[in-house]
């Protein structure tokens, strides 16, 4: 498959920008957020939704660019997850929804759904993201009454690229998560956290005359 350098190119500007951003608003949190400019666009300011300036200058930066992309939404997130050792940092910032929305269309979320959305291989996550295991130990400390148990269910979060082994461990045989989809996992879960509790969510979603 041909790269697009152009389109990579691209993407490292937009992260570079990203992060500028987000170090101006971290290095002045005492800065008085900007007050939500009045806008004629498809996005109405919202005021008063966080306690801390920083946070709030962030918001009204994603909903200028929605107003001047003529997007329907955008969203800046970052984290930073450490379990056995290990870490994931990570930040994205005005990523446009409109592409997230297309994951449904082209039948992508369909497919990393259909891979995780199973009990077993959630199980298997789980325990794999809270430390590095072994086969012998996820039969151990999952409840399984068999390797073969275990190997049919992370075979296919192998092949998803989700799971891997750790070849810099001297004993062979211990799996890890892949280090750069940690982020998708827990932000994943921060999603599903959201639907289940609404309470940070502002705003009116009864259809305009």
């Amino acid at each position: 498959m041909e790269r697009d350098y152009g389109v990579e190119i691209d993407s490292l500007k937009n992260e570079l920008k990203e992060i500028k951003q987000l170090l101006f608003a971290f290095a002045n949190p005492k800065e008085k957020a900007k007050e939500p400019q009045n806008s004629n666009g498809r996005i109405h300011k919202m005021k008063n939704m966080h306690p801390d300036p920083s946070i709030m200058n962030i918001l009204h930066n994603l909903e200028n660019t929605c107003d001047q992309n003529e997007q329907s939404g955008a969203i800046t997130y970052l984290g930073v997850y450490e379990s056995g050792g290990r870490q994931s940092t990570w930040i994205r910032n005005e990523v446009n929804t409109d592409g997230l929305l297309f994951l449904i269309e082209n039948k992508m979320a369909e497919k990393v759904l259909h891979c995780i959305g199973n009990s077993d291989r959630l199980n298997i996550l789980l325990n794999i993201l809270k430390k590095p295991m072994t086969v012998a130990q996820l039969v151990d400390e999952c409840g399984y009454n068999s390797t073969g148990q275990v190997y049919h269910h992370l075979k296919p979060l192998i092949a998803a690229d989700l799971i891997v082994e750790n070849t810099k461990n001297a004993d062979r045989g211990v799996y890890i998560i892949q280090p750069h989809r940690v982020q998708g996992i827990i932000m994943l879960l921060a999603g599903i956290s959201d639907m289940l509790d609404p309470q940070y969510t502002q705003g009116d979603w009864e259809a305009k005359e």
